[in-house]
């Protein structure tokens, strides 16, 4: 099946694709977390996720795959090098207390995903040290398990999490497909200059289409596991 694309059509493989929603959790999305701590303008995040819902939704009912992530430590901090921690200048760090809990926590309720985009049963949910969804998750194995080798990416922030997980993807050998306007940056101009990035050079890193892209190649030709 092919979705109308940049640089050109991206070719879906159904049954072998799978839906990879990067770090849609309280902490970036709502005030009171982490990316608000930063000083950020978290509206901008929480204006993608009816998009997000859709796409969840579109995949959902094709009977793909759907990955969730979350930039998530363990409570003692044992796998957060001390200077993530001490990077930048916000009002909290990893690990203090805000408004839902201690920041970028596992199982703290900030550290939880949107409700609106909360995972479903047989939806794979990973906990991420890193930026990128493939260092020290074991996810690449499980999707190889499964025989997956195309990935859609959704979710935040744009420049960092989602850019940084397609390049690792991209270097495992997964044909990857940005959908634009399911994922958002704290500063637009960061996002549009990753999605230039992404699909320079005849796609150095994948393919970028919005929603209706996808929407429209699926009432063309529906495709089901």
């Amino acid at each position: 099946m092919e979705v109308a694309a940049r640089p050109y059509p991206y070719t879906l493989v159904p049954g072998h694709t799978a839906l990879v929603v990067i770090d849609m959790q309280r902490d970036f999305i709502e005030v009171g977390g982490f990316g608000d701590s930063l000083g950020n303008d978290v509206k901008r995040l929480e204006a993608i996720v009816p998009t997000t819902a859709a796409l969840i939704d579109t995949f959902r009912q094709q009977g793909w795959l759907v990955v969730h992530t979350r930039e998530a430590h363990k409570p003692d901090l044992s796998d957060c090098p001390p200077s993530k921690i001490a990077r930048g200048n916000p009002s909290l760090h990893i690990g203090e207390v805000g408004a839902m809990g201690r920041l970028l926590i596992a199982g703290e309720p900030g550290n939880q995903i949107v409700p609106a985009l909360a995972p479903i049963a047989g939806e794979i949910v990973i906990d991420k040290p890193g930026k990128g969804m493939f260092w020290a998750t074991g996810i690449h194995e499980t999707l190889q398990a499964r025989g997956i080798t195309h990935l859609l990416f959704a979710g935040v922030t744009t420049e960092v999490c989602v850019q940084t997980s397609m390049r690792e993807a991209n270097d495992r050998g997964y044909e990857c497909l940005l959908i634009e306007d399911a994922t958002e940056s704290y500063f637009a101009h960061f996002k549009a200059a990753t999605i230039e990035m992404i699909a320079a050079q005849g796609g150095i890193v994948g393919w970028v289409a919005p929603l209706s892209a996808l929407t429209w190649a699926l009432a063309k030709e529906p495709a089901h596991v």
